[in-house]
């Protein structure tokens, strides 16, 4: 018997695969299906089952792509209602695979199908529990996501979750290794650790949720601190469990190479969204008009996933030459399918037909530092000049600049309409790559009076800047 996790870190995303005597199955595998039939051809084992731990929200699963290039059935848990062939499994139904087993074990809370399998091996001895997003390491699955669909309130969901953890997965062995379907980074939970596996016995000391005294502690626990959804997360449910196109459809599309005339057509004639994949750097020296900047060095997906509300908004792409497949794929791993072509030889083939172009201005944090110092002008002053800090509530309660604004970027859609056009301001972020993706997306909507700083607060920090921790909560863009 073999266990490999197959981990993604740009999703924070863990899919499984198991061997044994000739056998495999795959837990949650990501949407590009290739890469399986490869493992599964060089081991020389036939894929007998996929396994669901529930219907995904943050990524489209491969599930159904690679059924019907194995024939393997997909597999899910009681109650489940998918909208194409697959097993609906009882609770505490067994599967076999080569000498192993794999009990299906029922746990809503997260969503109403959710469910952990517990994997036995040769001896039978309870061995591994892929765990979905029941149990996360150092957290568990936030019970607000399924609200909708299941007629329920969070706590009432977050009560189902007590008593699938508490029943179900607390009397298991210690020494069961956990083996979660996302780490540190994903928004499906909130106090997740950056490790990827751990054993149960050392979850049941340290996560906070399987420490809590009774059910009402536990639900007041994992509901205090929640944050909006993305809203692509309801989108990629449906895909889950109602079906998509084919992989293989969606990236021969994406591949399709546009002159600079053809992508221009195919702008104006089709509303798409240009989206610029390169790094916040080359950006911002260059790019064709309303590009969104969201750069493929960093977490690529789930920004554009934060940032671009609709799966199905057309898209062209600008990337860097030969990171045209790596952007279309990872644009469908989180639903985002409408690619309708990329821009050939890149930025370059728009700059050499003449096109028009714009960028951002951007300093460094000494030039930064500088004016602030010198009050070159009454408007870059402290006090006198608004600084918007685009990372996350915690970065900045940590530290931030003084008097700076906190408005994270996953709310810009937000707090965009409180700016005055008329008032410059100063934005940053940690290290450039949020600030840059703010920055596009405001002078696509004609903000243009504002500075961006390159490497954000990391650079900052190096400066004699002002610093403090002190959070003013009452603080107002206008």
């Amino acid at each position: 018997m073999k266990v490999k996790q197959i981990y993604t870190g740009c999703l924070a995303q863990g899919a499984y695969y198991i061997t044994s005597n000739g056998e495999a199955a795959i837990i949650d595998p990501l949407r590009e299906t290739q890469p399986y039939l490869d493992r599964l051809e060089k081991d020389g084992v036939k894929l007998k089952y996929i396994f669901e731990t529930h219907f995904h929200a943050d990524f489209v699963s491969g599930h159904i792509d690679l059924s019907k290039k194995t024939n393997a059935p997909i597999v899910y848990g009681a109650t489940a209602k998918p909208e194409f062939e697959a097993i609906v499994a009882e609770d505490n139904q067994v599967f076999e695979l080569g000498n192993v087993k794999i009990k299906v074990l029922h746990t809503p809370g997260h969503t109403m199908e959710s469910s952990c399998f517990l994997l036995m091996d040769e001896n039978g001895k309870e061995t591994a529990l892929f765990s979905g997003d029941t149990l996360f390491l150092g957290d568990v699955g936030r019970p607000d996501l399924a609200q909708k669909a299941a007629s329920m309130t969070q706590e009432e969901l977050a009560g189902l979750l007590y008593e699938s953890l508490y029943n179900k997965i607390l009397p298991l062995p210690d020494d069961v290794i956990v083996y979660p379907a996302h780490g540190a980074g994903s928004a499906c939970g909130k106090n997740m650790m950056k490790e990827t596996v751990d054993s149960l016995g050392n979850q049941k000391k340290m996560n906070y949720a399987l420490n809590q005294p009774n059910k009402e502690a536990f639900i007041k626990a994992v509901t205090d601190g929640l944050l909006p959804p993305p809203a692509y997360f309801g989108m990629n449910v449906a895909m889950n469990k109602k079906g998509y196109d084919s992989f293989d459809e969606v990236l021969t599309q994406g591949m399709k190479p546009l002159t600079a005339e053809e992508f221009e057509t195919a702008a104006e004639a089709t509303g798409a969204l240009i989206l610029d994949t390169r790094s916040d750097k080359d950006f911002a020296k260059g790019f064709i008009p309303q590009s969104v900047n969201i750069g493929l060095s960093g977490d690529f997906a789930p920004w554009v996933g934060a940032m671009i509300v609709n799966v199905k908004q057309p898209i062209l792409l600008v990337t860097e030459t030969g990171k045209e497949e790596e952007a279309v794929t990872r644009l469908s791993r989180v639903g985002f399918d409408n690619v309708l072509g990329h821009l050939a030889g890149g930025f370059d083939t728009w700059k050499i037909a003449g096109k028009e172009t714009d960028k951002v201005n951007r300093i460094t944090a000494e030039q930064f530092s500088l004016r602030l110092s010198s009050g070159q002008a009454s408007e870059v002053k402290i006090g006198e000049n608004k600084i918007i800090d685009v990372r996350k509530e915690s970065e900045y309660s940590a530290e931030h600049v003084e008097e700076a604004y906190s408005k994270p970027l996953a709310y810009i859609n937000d707090w965009v309409k409180d700016i005055n056009p008329q008032e410059h301001f100063y934005l940053h972020c940690a290290g450039g790559y949020r600030s840059m993706i703010a920055a596009s997306i405001l002078q696509a909507r004609g903000y243009r009076n504002f500075t961006e700083v390159e490497g954000g607060f990391n650079a900052i920090a190096k400066t004699n800047i002002p610093k403090t921790d002190f959070v003013c909560q009452s603080k107002v863009l206008n």
